[in-house]
This record gives C-alpha cells, structure tokens and sequence, in this order.
C-alpha cells in the first residue's frame, strides 16, 4: 500500500506544536500535551545492506546476550559509524535486553512486505523505510513533553523532544532513557 500527501501532518490533535508562523517549514508534527512518544521500529537482525538510506533510525536487539539494545542512526560517512555504517546513539549505556525482545514477542509475525512504506511530501521516495518524510524544505517536530516522567510505561525506542527547563532529545531503549542536547 503506498500513500501519499502534500501538505503538513499534524497527530493527534489539529494544533501541533509549531508556532503559527513556523508551519509551512513543517511537514509532519505532533499535538503538544499528549505525554507521548513515537515509537522507531526495533529489529532483531541489523540490517546492513548497501542501499540503506542515510538518516534510518532504529532500536538494535539484535545482541542475544547481557549487551544492550541500541539505539541506531544509519550515517555510513560519520566517522563515529562502525564499519557497517551504524552510529551507536545510546552512549554506551546498557540496556535490558529482555525488554525490546519481550514487545518483539507480541508483535504481527507476519511477513513483512519491503515495497510497503508511508510517503510524506512527495508522491514517491527512493529512500527505503515503512514511513518517509521527503521534502527538501519541511522538517518534522518531534512529540513535545515537559519530562520523560510524564510518560506513563514508555516502550522500547520512544523518542521525544523535551521541552521543559532542559530542552534535549530522549530516547527510551527499553530500559532507561538516553539524552542528547546540542553544545551551547
């Protein structure tokens, strides 16, 4: 199934959280207040095929032993990439990995097929991923909160923007989240 759209998407909600001003650089946003995250696809076999599209996040179960679940960017020219071309986003910290492979457990098995994607944007993308926003002058904005405790029973790869006092991204990994914030 392939669909597409061109004009701005905003979930849950009809508001967003850009200002009136900002919305025609946003291409897909989310409703503020919700105390919610999106939750990246988590896999058990990383992928390293050479077609990959820079920029592919995701949750790394991959590891069957005490190692953590990572929280992955697909950056093959970063010199922080390892040779597959994955940059390792969760700082080291270890993870339960119990926890992604608990939610894989109840998961559809069913066979995933490769061609199935969500675009928007555009009426089509050469970029491989289930959902891909294409635009060359549109951004999209991340679920706002005010603090990750908010977020009551966070899953295995939420992100969220925290738009509190300390203005950082987190990533949940299933066990503990991890944040990141530019230098000042």
């Amino acid at each position: 199934m392939s669909v597409f759209g061109f004009s701005q998407v905003i979930i849950g909600g009809t508001n967003g959280t850009a200002p009136a001003d900002k919305k025609s650089a946003v291409l897909l946003e989310f409703e503020a207040g919700q105390n919610k995250g999106i939750i990246l696809p988590y896999v058990r076999t990383l992928p390293q095929n050479v077609d990959l599209t820079p920029g592919t996040l995701l949750l790394d179960a991959s590891e069957n032993n005490a190692s953590a679940a990572k929280m992955r960017l697909y950056a093959p020219n970063n010199p922080n990439a390892d040779y597959r071309g994955w940059v390792d986003l969760s700082n080291g910290t270890k993870a339960n990995l119990n926890a992604p492979v608990d939610y894989m457990s109840v998961q559809n098995s069913s066979t995933e097929l490769p061609t199935a994607k969500a675009v928007i944007g555009a009426k089509n993308s050469a970029a491989k991923g289930v959902l891909i926003l294409e635009s060359n002058t549109q951004t999209m904005l991340l679920p706002q909160v005010s603090s990750t405790d908010d977020i009551k029973n966070p899953a295995p790869g939420m992100m969220v923007y925290l738009n509190g006092t300390h203005k950082r991204l987190a990533v949940y990994n299933g066990a503990q989240w991890t944040f990141w914030e530019a230098e000042q």
